[in-house]
C-alpha cells in the first residue's frame, strides 16, 4: 500500500536527537553574550585605533583620495581576520597566552593583506595610516582584552560565568584535580559533585571544603544532570573499560557542553599536546622540547632590548636606594651571591644588599625555623633583615641588579628561580631538568605566589616553563610581574 501523505510513518525505535536541558542553555546564554561583548569591544578599539592613525596622517602628510578605501579595508578586514583566527572561542578565554596569540596573529594577518594591497596599488601616500594603526591597535586590544580576562576571573571568583563541574574517577585522582582547582579559583570551574570509583565512597574533602559524592561509573550522566553540572572532568577511568569516555560523551549529548579529560602527563607537557588522527586512528602527538634554536636567540634579543631600557631607569634611582641603604646599616650597597645556571654553570648574581652584613655567618642558628619547602630556606620574619631592605623586598626593588646578569648574558628576564649551589646537589633527575634554560628574574613561580608555593609547585611550575616558553607567554609573565609587585604577594 502506498503512502500518500508527505509524511511516512516508522513503527519502530524511534531515534530523536539529544535537546539541550535547561541547565545547558543557560550555560550557552552567557557564552554567547560574553563573546558578544568581546566582538563589540574589539570593533570599537579597532574603530578607535584606526580614527586615531586617520586623524595623525591628516597632521603630518595629509590625506589622499584612496584613504577612506584604505580605513574601511583595514577596518573590515582587521574584524573578520580576529574572528577568522578565533580569537573568541571560549577554550582560549580567560587563561594562556593563546588568546593573545591570536589576537596577534589575526591582526598581523590583516595588515599584512592591505600593504600588500596598497603597495600593488601604489597607495604610497597612506603608509602613516597603515603603520600607524598597527602598534596602536594591536596594543590597544591587547590590554582590552586584557581588562575582559580580569573582569571575567574576578566574575568566576564570585560564582559567575563559571561551569559547574562534575569530577569523576579514582579517589585520589579527584582530589588531585578538584585541589588543583582550588589553587585558581578564577579557571572558571566550579565543582559541585563528584562521583568516585570503585568501593570507597566516602566522604570527600578536599582543602578544608566537603563535597558531595554522587552515584558510581555507570551513573554519571544520571549525576551530572541531577547536580545541574554542564562540565563533566574524568579524572580517571574505571578499570576494564575502554569505551567509558566514549559512551560518557555519548550519554552528555544535550546535558552538558564539555567532557574534560584530565590526565597528570599535561602537568607539564599539555602545550605540546596536539590531536593527530591517523587513518581514523586518534592519537595524541607530544612535541619534544628543543633548547636551541632561533626561537632562543630571539629570546637573547627580548633579553637584551629589556634589560638596556631596564638599567637606564635604574641608574637614576640606584643613588636614592644606595644612600638609604648606607644610612640603613653598615655595608655595602650591592649583594653578590653564588648561583647556578644553564648547563650548571656557577655565575655571581648582584642583587641590592637587604640584610646585615653577618647574615650568612647567623644562618646556621636560623635552621630549625625555617618555614621554606624543600631545600629553600625562607622566613617571614628573617631578623636578619634591615629595615629598608624588608621594603626593598616587599617591592622586589633588590632583584633590579640583575638587569645586569640579563645583559651579559647569565640569567634572562623570564626564566626558572636562580638555585644556589647547594640546593643544586639536592637535585633528583627530574628537578635537575631546570638547568636547561637560564634561571630568570620573574617566572612563573613569582607570578603565581612566590615564597608561598610549596617546593613540589615551585618545581612543578619551573619545568612547565621550561618545556614550553614562548615569547608570548614571556610577554605575559613580564605584564603579570608589574601586578605582583604592586599587590606583593608571597614576598619576604
Amino acid at each position: 500500500m502506498l503512502v500518500e501523505s508527505g509524511l511516512d510513518t516508522f513503527t519502530g525505535a524511534v531515534a530523536l536527537s539529544p535537546r539541550r536541558t535547561p541547565t545547558l542553555e543557560r550555560r550557552r546564554r552567557w557564552e554567547r553574550n560574553f563573546r558578544w561583548c568581546l566582538r563589540t569591544s574589539d570593533t570599537l578599539v579597532i574603530l578607535a585605533s584606526v580614527g586615531a592613525s586617520l586623524l595623525l596622517q591628516s597632521l603630518l602628510v595629509g590625506t589622499s583620495r584612496s584613504t577612506p578605501i584604505v580605513a574601511v579595508a583595514l577596518v573590515t578586514l582587521w574584524i573578520l581576520a580576529l574572528t577568522g583566527m578565533r580569537s573568541r572561542d571560549l577554550g582560549c578565554l580567560g587563561a594562556g597566552a593563546l588568546e593573545y596569540r591570536r589576537v596577534a596573529h589575526g591582526t598581523g594577518l590583516a595588515f599584512g593583506a592591505v600593504a600588500i594591497a596598497a603597495l600593488i596599488a601604489d597607495w604610497s601616500g597612506d603608509r602613516v595610516l597603515i603603520f600607524a594603526a598597527l602598534p596602536i591597535g594591536l596594543v590597544a586590544l591587547l590590554v582590552s582584552r586584557w581588562e575582559w580576562r580580569r573582569w571575567l576571573r574576578e566574575q568566576r571568583r564570585i560564582g559567575h560565568y563559571a561551569s559547574r563541574t562534575l569530577v569523576v574517577g579514582e579517589r585520589a585522582d579527584v582530589e588531585y584535580v578538584i585541589r588543583t582547582l582550588q589553587a585558581d579559583r578564577g579557571s572558571g570551574y566550579q565543582v559541585v559533585a563528584a562521583t568516585l570509583f570503585g568501593a570507597d565512597r566516602g566522604p570527600l574533602v578536599v582543602g578544608g571544603r566537603r563535597y558531595q559524592v554522587r552515584g558510581s561509573a555507570d551513573q554519571v550522566a544520571a549525576v551530572a544532570s541531577q547536580a545541574g553540572a554542564d562540565t563533566i572532568i574524568v579524572a580517571s577511568q574505571p578499570e576494564n573499560a575502554p569505551s567509558f569516555v566514549r559512551e560518557l560523551s555519548w550519554r552528555l549529548e544535550g546535558t552538558a557542553a564539555n567532557l574534560v579529560l584530565s590526565n597528570r602527563v599535561t602537568d607539564v607537557v599539555g602545550p605540546r599536546i596536539s590531536f593527530r588522527p591517523v587513518e581514523g586512528l586518534p592519537m595524541l602527538q607530544i612535541k619534544i622540547p628543543s633548547y636551541e634554536g632561533g626561537h632562543h636567540l630571539l629570546k637573547r634579543g627580548l633579553d637584551v632590548s629589556v634589560a638596556a631600557l631596564a638599567l637606564a631607569a635604574i641608574a637614576l634611582i640606584t643613588p636614592v636606594l644606595a644612600l638609604l641603604i648606607k644610612l640603613d646599616s653598615p655595608g655595602s650597597v650591592f649583594f653578590s651571591q653564588q648561583r647556578v645556571g644553564r648547563d650548571g654553570r656557577v655565575f655571581t648574581m648582584f642583587k641590592f644588599r637587604t640584610m646585615a652584613v653577618d647574615a650568612e655567618q647567623r644562618l646556621s642558628e636560623l635552621r630549625e625555623r625555617n618555614e621554606g619547602s624543600g631545600p629553600l630556606f625562607k622566613m617571614k620574619q628573617d631578623p636578619r633583615v634591615t629595615r629598608v631592605g624588608r621594603v626593598l623586598r616587599k617591592l622586589s626593588l633588590d632583584e633590579l641588579p640583575q638587569f645586569w646578569n640579563v645583559l651579559r648574558g647569565d640569567m634572562s628576564v623570564v626564566g626558572p628561580r636562580p638555585p644556589l649551589p647547594a640546593e643544586v646537589t639536592a637535585y633528583d633527575g627530574t628537578v635537575v631538568r631546570r638547568l636547561y634554560v637560564k634561571p630568570g628574574i620573574t617566572g612563573l613561580w613569582q607570578v603565581s605566589g612566590r615564597s608561598d608555593l610549596s617546593w613540589d609547585e615551585s618545581v612543578r611550575l619551573d619545568l612547565s616553563y621550561v618545556e614550553n616558553w614562548s615569547l608570548m607567554n614571556d610577554l605575559q609573565i613580564m605584564w603579570r610581574t608589574a601586578r605582583v609587585m604592586v599587590h606583593r604577594e608571597g614576598a619576604y
